[in-house]
């Protein structure tokens, strides 16, 4: 006697299961809330006034900073906590193209931006045989040379004076657009080069080099090729928003352009995003920026301290950045400490 079939197999599929009719995956949802973050982005002049196109500039800014520091550290491994350097760099070749020998805005960012990765093929090669901490200092002193010889430079660059850009044309309402836009393409175009990077032969050996570097070394892969590449490309995107900024500044001294406090904030900003990510950069800077832009609106005289403390507390919370111990939590298990 045949046994009966079972009801489950005469039930229907439900309608999501349905043959034909493709599932949602999480990658489709992240491209759709990509395009809606896109959108809102691309149209931000035309329903923020200035003081947010302001502080949505910075945020790009920063982002930009960030990715450049991932670049070296997340992806392979060296901490190049005096990157702010090209930041310096690229804007005080700007100014000094643009009121030395009257050349215009593109020409002198674009100067500015292939002079940074010029100074990483001259000092880069020395410089990375170092690792770890020692990078990470000589790094820093990098950083302190290049400002004392932009320091003493009167003549070329106002020395300690600073040094005053042209205006930009237009109100500034058309300005604080116009440089919204800028900061913005610069950060989708670093972001897109450092989905490349992770993707292509580069960004392969150099997360290579991060895991290992002497089995890298040891199978053939010329290192210093490598790590170099991957500096340069971070150094022409921090002086591109260097130059960037200096215009919009309209006007700069080495102790602002070349200051540690923006290196310390772009490394926050990277180690929140989450080292070796792509759009962690991004998030990160959102965070922050709004934090402190939070802070500075509600507790005036006590901002760096409570800013300082929440930082604090969410580094200790995610210690391994938003989107891993985010995942890790999703998944039951605890955040992995370094």
């Amino acid at each position: 006697m045949p046994t009966p079939k079972s009801n489950h197999s005469l039930r229907k599929p439900p309608s999501h299961c349905a043959p034909g009719r493709p599932a949602p995956t999480g990658a489709a949802l992240i491209a759709l809330l990509l395009l809606l973050a896109s959108l809102l982005l691309l149209t931000g002049p035309s329903f923020l006034n200035g003081y947010w196109l302001r502080v949505l500039s910075n945020i790009f800014m920063y982002a930009v900073l960030a990715q450049g520091i991932n670049l070296m550290a997340g992806y392979t491994g060296y901490p190049a906590f005096g990157n702010v350097v090209f930041f310096g760099l690229g804007g005080y070749v700007t100014a000094v193209l643009m009121v030395k020998l009257n050349a215009s805005f593109g020409v002198a960012a674009v100067a500015a931006t292939l002079l940074c990765p010029l100074l990483v093929l001259l000092v880069g090669p020395p410089l990375l045989r170092l690792k770890g901490h020692y990078f990470a200092i000589a790094t820093l002193g990098l950083n302190e040379a290049v400002k004392e010889v932009v320091s003493n430079a009167t003549s070329v660059t106002g020395g300690g004076m600073g040094i005053s850009l042209p205006l930009p044309p237009g109100d500034a309402a058309a300005n604080a657009a116009w440089f919204y836009y800028l900061f913005l393409g610069v950060m989708l175009l670093s972001t897109w080069i450092t989905w490349e990077f992770g993707r292509r032969r580069l960004g392969i050996a150099c997360r290579a080099i991060r895991d290992n570097e002497t089995k890298s070394e040891a199978s053939g892969l010329y290192t210093t090729r490598y790590k170099t590449t991957a500096w340069m490309i971070s150094a022409a995107m921090t002086g591109a928003v260097g130059s960037i900024n200096a215009y919009r500044m309209t006007y700069i001294d080495p102790s602002a352009v070349f200051d540690m406090a923006i290196a310390v904030k772009g490394f926050v900003i990277f180690l929140l995003g989450g080292a070796g990510t792509v759009l962690g950069p991004i998030v990160g800077a959102f965070f922050v920026e709004s934090l402190q832009t939070l802070t500075w609106s509600k507790l005036l005289n006590w901002h760096l301290g409570a800013m300082g403390l929440i930082i604090m507390l969410v580094i200790v919370l995610f210690p391994n950045g938003f989107r891993d111990d985010l995942r890790l939590r999703s998944h039951g298990a605890p955040p992995i400490s370094n």
